[in-house]
């Protein structure tokens, strides 16, 4: 038989936008799409669809999120006209402290291992919201995974890729640390020790067990029965730091979405511990700046980056668990400050810094139904497989979100027992007089915020349909004053851009410039999706 390679496209392909009048269910992977659809199809509203497809994402996309994730979503209600928030991360072990970090030699957070863990919100959040907007049962909604998991899913492409890529960074941790690891690489590597590759067969009957159980207890039993004494004595066993109070003491939390206006759009945000307010920090920057009618050309790339750079600097300073924060929503969002930054604006890069702002800062899937109800909901953990430790016979593995907490006492942001820490995943959500035009998100740690902002500048400023504004080539801001452009930019506009000051560098794996989905609505009541070029998405219509 002809052996084909899954990951050479030796051609440029083209993907179209996508219409439908029921419903559309986006995300990074052909089945999660799917089973959003069937969820649709079957009478179920986008939250049901939503809900489903997340419970079903740790299975087909584990190296983006698991049953140890966090999650955010912004939830449009269309008999209600009203954009709700849910916040579903977690909170750091009460017993874990930066002191305690720092006894054990560390000078900041690590990445693997139990002290970046955090007591996992996901499972809370789609309990949560299928409590208050479901219309179907868990049992029914985690049925397709539960199913899946026990048939076995093929592993896609680019899910291929960083299984590989991570898989290294876990072993290593492993050989420093067996007892939290160990669990974890027998889950997640196959018999002979390498890690799953493109069209490998991934079977996982623990996780479909764990679900079932998540279903017939509305998944308290992760919080507050069994799964959580799983949990906690296996923390215990192999140098952890949960207790029973951790998870029995949690709960996701309903917040009112931050927002900005962008040239007659609204857009919406998740508040801090977030960082969506980068995209609305940035936003209020560029809204006083005039982009030239050429979306490819130096000086709109080099105004979005100086954009961003400025609203990193601030939200990567103030951004922290709100209960913490010193520095008000408000004045970070005002259109005094965003004044002052803008003013810092030249036509040569900057060094950011933060400003004061005081007056005198994974996987995405999103639903809409043909009810006009829409999700954008993420779900991450963080580091691709996170924190390398797997609770063994559960499917539970952790994500290592702790690892963005600051050591430092004088940060807002500094690691304490009980709270959330600076979270990068974000959801978001555009508006136009009151009324929903759609979910949208770009999955990719700190690239997320600057995803957004491309694609709300190529929605709105250059007027792109959904699979346009995310063709698009990008840049990513990394730091100081170092750049990295996708190789589809034009190498004049690389140029150009060194000219100005900025250290480009060209990147030619694309997996790490952003993940995203969208659906608008249309004018005649239509609903229009695009999904990620970059990954192995897909848009199920109906």
């Amino acid at each position: 038989m002809t052996q084909y390679d899954p990951h050479r496209y030796a051609y440029a392909s083209r993907r179209t936008v996508v219409f439908a009048q029921n419903g559309i269910a986006c995300t990074s992977v052909p089945l999660g799409a799917q089973v959003g659809l069937e969820v649709l199809k079957s009478g179920g509203n986008a939250m049901d669809a939503a809900v489903a497809m997340a419970a079903g994402m740790p299975l087909f996309e584990p190296t983006g999120n698991g049953l140890g994730s966090d999650a955010f979503a912004l939830v449009w209600v269309e008999r209600e006209k009203r954009l709700y928030g849910l916040n579903a991360s977690g909170v750091a072990p009460a017993c874990l402290s930066a002191k305690t970090v720092k006894e054990l030699g560390f000078t900041e957070m690590p990445a693997e291992g139990w002290i970046p863990t955090m007591v996992p919100g996901a499972p809370a959040g789609w309990a949560e919201l299928n409590r208050r907007f479901g219309s179907k049962p868990l049992t029914e909604l985690f049925a397709p995974a539960v199913s899946y998991a026990r048939q076995g899913v093929p592993v896609p492409v680019n899910v291929a890729k960083q299984w590989a890529k991570d898989s290294l960074r876990i072993q290593k941790a492993l050989k420093e640390n067996p007892a939290p690891h160990a669990y974890w690489w027998k889950s997640f590597m196959k018999g002979d020790g390498s890690p799953y590759a493109a069209g490998d067969l991934f079977r996982w009957k623990e996780y479909a067990q764990t679900l079932e159980e998540l279903a017939a207890t509305g998944c308290e039993s992760y919080y507050r029965g069994a799964l959580m004494e799983k949990i906690v004595s296996f923390s215990r066993e192999t140098g952890g730091y949960f207790t029973e109070d951790d998870f029995r003491n949690y709960r996701p939390q309903w917040v009112e979405p931050i927002t900005t206006g962008y040239r007659g759009y609204t857009v919406c945000e998740i508040p801090p511990n977030g960082h969506g307010i980068t995209v609305l920090m940035a936003l209020n920057i560029l809204n006083g700046l005039e982009l030239s009618s050429n979306r490819e050309c130096a000086d709109t790339y080099h105004k979005i980056m100086e954009a961003v750079k400025l609203a990193f600097a601030d939200t990567r300073t103030y951004v922290a668990d709100p209960r913490y924060m010193k520095t008000r929503v408000e004045d970070m969002l005002s259109p005094e400050y965003a004044a002052r930054r803008r003013a810092l604006i030249t036509d040569k890069a900057l060094l950011p810094e933060a400003g004061d702002p005081s007056c005198g800062g994974t996987i995405y899937l999103c639903t809409a139904d043909r009810e006009g109800n829409m999700v954008s909901w993420i779900q991450s953990n963080y580091t691709t497989f996170g924190a390398g430790v797997a609770v063994p016979g559960t499917g539970i593995s952790f994500q290592n979100r702790g690892a963005n907490f600051s050591l430092d006492p004088a940060s807002d942001n500094c690691l304490a027992g009980g709270k959330k820490s600076y979270h990068t995943i974000i959801p978001g959500f555009l508006m136009k007089d009151g009324e929903a035009v759609g979910p949208f998100g770009v999955m990719g740690a700190f690239m997320q915020p600057q995803g957004h902002v491309e694609v709300l500048v190529n929605t709105i400023d250059y007027h792109m349909n959904p699979q346009e504004a995310l063709d698009a080539p990008r840049v990513q801001w990394i730091g100081g004053k170092h750049i990295q452009l996708e190789r589809e930019i034009l190498p004049e506009i690389a140029a150009e851009l060194s000219e100005r000051g900025h250290e480009v560098e060209i990147v030619d794996d694309p997996i790490d410039m952003g993940r995203g989905q969208i659906i608008w609505r249309t004018e005649n009541g239509l609903l229009m999706g695009g999904t990620e070029p970059r990954c192995d998405g897909t848009i199920a219509a109906w």
